[in-house]
């Protein structure tokens, strides 16, 4: 097997940048782009000059899975060490010291572990790759990393089918108004109190056989509890489903794998090990169930289902509004080791349109930045007066629409994202919305 063109190009740029005096390049290619063969072919270089590497993961269920990809592609193994970085960190004094260091999904690399590693071989020169050069935090990696080395996007890869194309809808199935934030992140028990509720359950089964009916799909869900119970509900609805977790026994992992590949398993709930780098057999459809905070976890989430098959298109049903806080999967964003830009004042912040939602057919998709917004997939040509999106409930479904709230006050308000939208305009504090919404029955 070959590199694609594309990946010949990247690997270039790295070594120029080695040549250029960087120590320690990050390479940045979407999901699916092949990042895992592009560091292959970096070991396999290394290797056959007789340099030692060591290769560092966050997760122990990715140390075979790269042993194995490594192998295949040729790196003289006896020179390579596959190791998860919390192994690796303790075991520093035992380690054949490496002329070379490379960290996969490298937005983890300013963690205390990465840095003892980095530490303990001042020597080695260094290389990551990831999709998203970004902590959670918004902090950039420019103290781990002295450049950025960037692919191609996930739209020219979806122009020139390396990835597939999608749809994207987003019909809410619960208010997540409330929920707490813990360490920048949804709270998990709050979260899972919302989402094992029947009426969600119900919702997520309907929308999927509304949007993806027997299309084989990994569903994202807040917690093990959750995923539990979620893969339980598709079964009593006679859809073959199946959770799975790290802790689920490797054995069974692999026979569950060999399940959803062949077709017998038809949706595999997972909470996050489905993400970073895991090897699944591809699918159709993502479905997320997990409202999250992590640009790094939405991407991987939502894009998981667009390895490209030919003549097929990705559904994407995200039920609980992430495409809102990020914009589109495959929207062009601009990487900095900076990080995203530290606002002093909330006055300072521009609200941006990142996608809207069709309110005919619910279809997702970015907005034209000129001309009158018509949905690419049903038609709906929506109202030529434009503002920040606001909501309005209909059928069971969060619909988003382009006509300016106008409401003289609060009471008029029919549900929670009317009356968000509300104390936005009116410019009230955070707190308005969520106090009101009791006082009105919004929030049980």
């Amino acid at each position: 097997m070959s590199l694609r063109p594309y990946q010949i190009d990247l690997i270039e740029k790295a070594r120029n940048a080695y040549r250029n005096g960087a120590v320690a390049p990050c390479i940045v290619l979407p999901c699916g782009g092949g990042k895992s063969v592009i560091v292959a072919d970096i070991a396999k270089s290394a290797t056959e000059k007789h340099n030692q590497v060591l290769f560092i993961v966050h997760r122990k269920e990715l140390v075979e899975q790269i042993k194995r990809t490594f192998s295949w592609w040729g790196v003289d193994m006896s020179r390579c060490d596959v190791m998860m970085v919390q192994t690796a960190s303790r075991r520093i004094s035992r380690l054949t010291p490496p002329s070379l260091i490379i960290t996969d999904e490298n937005h983890h690399s300013k963690a205390s572990t990465y840095r003892k590693i980095y530490d303990a071989f001042p020597n080695a020169k260094r290389i990551g790759v990831t999709a998203t050069p970004v902590r959670l935090d918004g902090s950039g990696l420019g103290d781990v990393n002295d450049i950025l080395v960037e692919g191609v996007s996930a739209k020219w890869l979806i122009e020139n089918n390396y990835l597939a194309p999608y749809d994207y809808y987003a019909p809410s199935i619960a208010d997540l108004t409330g929920i707490k934030i813990q360490h920048g992140e949804f709270e998990t028990k709050s979260l899972e109190k919302v989402m094992l509720k029947k009426a969600v359950f119900g919702n997520a089964i309907k929308y999927y056989r509304q949007l993806a009916d027997d299309k084989q799909a990994i569903c994202y869900c807040v917690s093990v509890n959750h995923s539990m119970a979620m893969a339980e509900e598709f079964r009593s609805a006679g859809i073959s489903a199946v959770h799975i977790d790290g802790s689920t026994p490797k054995y069974e992992r692999d026979r569950i794998i060999a399940d959803f590949r062949s077709g017998k398993i038809k949706i595999l709930c997972n909470v996050d090990l489905i993400s970073e780098g895991f090897d699944v057999p591809d699918c159709e459809c993502s479905i997320l169930l997990r409202p999250t905070k992590s640009l790094t976890l939405y991407i991987q989430q939502s894009m998981r289902c667009m390895r490209y098959k030919k003549g097929k298109k990705a559904i994407i049903i995200d039920h609980v509004g992430n495409y809102a806080r990020f914009g589109m999967p495959d929207a062009d964003r601009e990487w900095s080791l900076e990080g995203k830009k530290k606002f002093k004042d909330k006055n300072d912040i521009k609200d941006e349109v990142k996608a809207t939602q069709c309110p005919e057919c619910f279809y997702t998709f970015e907005p034209p930045k000129f001309g009158r917004t018509v949905c690419p997939d049903c038609g709906y040509v929506f109202p030529q007066k434009e503002r920040i999106l606001d909501t309005e409930e209909n059928t069971n479904l969060e619909k988003i629409t382009g006509f300016v709230l106008d409401y003289d006050s609060s009471e008029q308000c029919k549900n929670m994202q009317e009356l968000q939208a509300y104390a936005k305009k009116m410019g009230y504090k955070s707190g308005y919305a969520y106090y009101k919404g009791k006082e009105m029955g919004f929030i049980k």
